[in-house]
């Protein structure tokens, strides 16, 4: 247990029998009457989604230790990705809203940093950035009065707005938190 004052961006906390990682901290010093007050912005480890909650400088909140392993992806069920242990052999599933829209930036036999809590899969680690090749894109536009951007179809299925210049085939930069294109990877000679 630890002080709400002493949370940081990124402190995974239980609240309400829930897992929570802490997004943001916002301290009010208050004044005068009116007592401060610490604003904190949670995601939920179990369905992903985000809400603010006001707590007291001093109220106790329970902080989470989770431990990382290294599990490689191995299919898609109903309800569920399928993780495998490399060393054990142990399969371990996550539902699919832990994962959320970046559940499309899994690919087979990808090998990721897995959270685990009480020996339980409670969260997946994705790169901030990925790359993936052009499937398909239509031709760039000479007249640069219409638009600026085009759409593409990545590898994994997924559509992006990319510059006039992308080709298929070329690979470009996803950030995974958004999904936007960042920049056409440069091919080596």
């Amino acid at each position: 247990m630890q002080e709400a004052a002493a949370l940081k961006m990124g402190s995974v906390i239980r609240r309400e029998g829930e897992l929570f990682r802490v997004l943001e901290v916002l301290h009010h010093g208050g004044g005068g009457q009116f007592a401060g007050f610490i604003v904190l912005k949670l995601k939920s480890l179990k369905t992903g989604h985000v809400k603010e909650v006001r707590v007291a400088p001093a109220e106790k909140v329970e902080d989470v230790e989770l431990n990382r392993r290294e599990l490689e992806y191995l299919y898609e069920e109903e309800e569920n990705f399928v993780f495998m242990d490399s060393e054990t052999y142990e399969q371990y599933s996550l539902p699919k809203e832990v994962l959320g829209k970046k559940s499309v930036f899994l690919t087979p036999n990808a090998t990721l940093p897995v959270e685990f809590w009480q020996d339980q899969p409670v969260n997946v680690i994705f790169p901030e950035v990925v790359e993936l090749k052009v499937a398909s894109a239509p031709p760039g536009l000479r007249d640069m009065e219409t638009s600026t951007y085009k759409t593409a179809v990545l590898e994994n299925g997924m559509e992006v707005l990319v510059p006039q210049f992308i080709e298929t085939g070329d690979t470009v930069r996803i950030e995974t938190e958004s999904g936007k294109y960042l920049e056409r990877v440069r091919q080596k000679k």
